[in-house]
């Protein structure tokens, strides 16, 4: 029997869908019985991905975000995609504190804050076509625990 569960959401690149998307994976992810602490970075990375997508993937105009995630065993991937600007040079976008956007006091911390939050980040782009970002996190991660004594 495949134990993947998926589930794929679109919407439109307005800010209040931010908070909606927060929402829905976190009621996604809750079936992996997450500690407070692992829901809660996934909600920061996704509202930071959608939240480059609305003020960089479409920055004069509404376009469509799309969602996805898939839980397999204890793993949560998450992609979320628009198709709007694309990103000319990634590699200086996940730089911390770089942003296109300065004028309306962008942090530039978005990518930093999904590497933080988020075991592995990957980001796709093509200018004109659009951005994926794809973010997975192990949920129920044991601690590292020093030698004992």
């Amino acid at each position: 029997m495949d134990n993947t569960n998926r589930m794929v959401l679109e919407f439109e690149s307005k800010s209040q869908n931010e908070s909606f998307a927060r929402t829905v994976i976190a009621a996604f992810a809750a079936a992996m019985d997450p500690t407070i602490e692992e829901l809660a970075d996934i909600k920061t990375a996704v509202s930071e991905a959608v939240t480059n997508c609305i003020i960089h993937g479409y920055p004069d105009c509404i376009g469509m975000i799309t969602m996805r995630a898939f839980i397999s065993g204890n793993e949560i991937t998450i992609e979320v995609e628009d198709f709007g600007t694309g990103i000319e040079d990634i590699k200086k976008a996940m730089e911390p504190l770089y942003t296109s956007r300065p004028e309306l006091e962008r942090s530039g911390m978005g990518f930093s804050f999904m590497e933080a939050f988020m075991d592995d980040l990957e980001v796709e782009s093509v200018v004109g076509a659009g951005t994926l970002v794809r973010m997975k996190k192990r949920i129920g991660k044991q601690p590292f625990i020093g030698l004992t004594h």
